[in-house]
């Protein structure tokens, strides 16, 4: 048999098999994803707010009061963000229901009197369609409104069980991560123990860098509504702000709202104007702010970062997308470190790109009992 077929083989089934290996993580993840995201999601609240955690902890803090003031700020201020968005947005949206009203009664002027020449009872039977095709889909809709209301049943419980794992990870995330690594063999334990501290340490900048790009998002698009006059600018900047924790996709799609309520309360021209800015801020981010913060602080191309957004929202939708680009930039940095021959160096290069990260502490190895049976296990054996 000629050697590349013989080499082809041995790379196929090799593949194979580490595809399989895949899919079955996969499938595991997906029967247990109601554990697995709200653990997750602790995970990266727990890179965002560990640094301050930390800070706090030594000017002198307890570390179980450090949390308590990290984690409950962190929600009274996510509390009063959402708040105030509702809140903006129930106030004014009777004047939003009577300018879409004039909207709508204008764009119906203007394909009767303008250039198209709609006569009245093709618009009455377009309006009139549409009226049939929700009623004929009302059992659906009904159906859709009760599946929401045990989707939102699930949301509650996933909040608490995230919020109940991020004060663990805060409080002990060191000892955590030394208990789930003592399954390692101890020959690698420490290159593993060393590849999740720097895998963390990736997380933590990517938290930073993605609230640094999501406020400059915010900003600019906030900047160009108020400017511009659309109503609702700050509560318009405020959900831009918090879209943009996806990458690329959030701050657009959050953004498009923005030029929706442009074209109903002051028309096309505005709404263009709208739309040119987005593009602009979207542009300063891809081409600025991702490479300078996110490129630096995680080291992964933009289009790695694009393929991962969209593999993640093609398999969970929402969430994966808000998950797979800290996943990526986890299992890149980790993987960077296992494989390297010096994994020591590569922790302390990328410590240097930001000195003020703090730093899981180092996790000694526990003595193997079998090369010392004399000890007994005793704490002065660790030494």
């Amino acid at each position: 048999m000629h050697p590349l077929v013989r080499v082809g083989a041995a790379w196929t089934w090799r593949l194979l098999v580490l595809f399989a290996g895949l899919l079955a993580v996969g499938y595991v993840v997906s029967k247990l994803e109601t554990v697995v995201i709200p653990v997750a999601l602790a995970l990266l609240l727990a890179a965002f707010l560990m640094p301050s955690v930390d800070w706090m902890h030594r000017r002198g803090v307890p570390r179980s009061a450090a949390v308590i003031i990290a984690v409950v700020g962190t929600i009274g201020i996510v509390g009063a963000v959402l708040s105030f968005v509702v809140e903006q947005f129930v106030a004014g949206l009777p004047g939003l229901s009577d300018q879409f009203t004039t909207s709508v009664t204008k764009a119906q002027e203007w394909l009767t009197d303008g250039p198209l020449h709609f006569s009245q009872d093709q618009i009455r039977n377009a309006g009139d369609n549409v009226v049939k095709a929700v009623q004929s889909n009302q059992e659906t809709l009904t159906s859709g409104a009760l599946t929401t209301a045990t989707v939102v049943g699930e949301i509650f419980a996933g909040a608490f069980l995230t919020l109940f794992t991020l004060v663990f990870f805060l409080y002990g995330g060191d000892q955590v991560w030394e208990f789930v690594t003592r399954i390692i063999p101890k020959n690698s334990r420490g290159r593993v123990r060393l590849a999740g501290r720097q895998g963390f340490h990736s997380l933590v900048g990517y938290t930073r860098a993605t609230v640094a790009v999501a406020a400059a998002d915010a900003v600019g698009i906030g900047a160009g509504l108020a400017i511009l006059g659309v109503p609702l600018a700050l509560p318009l900047a405020s959900l831009v702000f918090i879209g943009a924790f996806i990458p690329i996709v959030g701050a657009f799609v959050t953004g498009f709202l923005a030029v929706l309520v442009a074209f109903v309360t002051k028309g096309l021209l505005t709404a263009l104007i709208v739309l040119g800015i987005i593009v602009a801020v979207m542009q300063l981010e891809g081409h600025v702010l991702q490479p300078l913060l996110l490129g630096r602080a995680v080291r992964l191309h933009p289009l790695a970062v694009v393929l991962a957004i969209t593999t993640g929202i093609v398999l969970a939708g929402i969430v994966g997308g808000l998950l797979a680009v800290p996943i990526v930039a986890f299992l890149n940095t980790a993987l960077r470190s296992l494989t390297s021959q010096d994994p020591e160096a590569t922790y302390e290069s990328l410590a240097r790109v930001d000195p003020s990260i703090p730093m899981f502490p180092a996790i000694p190895d526990e003595p193997d009992e079998s090369e010392n049976p004399g000890s007994g296990g005793t704490a002065g054996s660790r030494d």
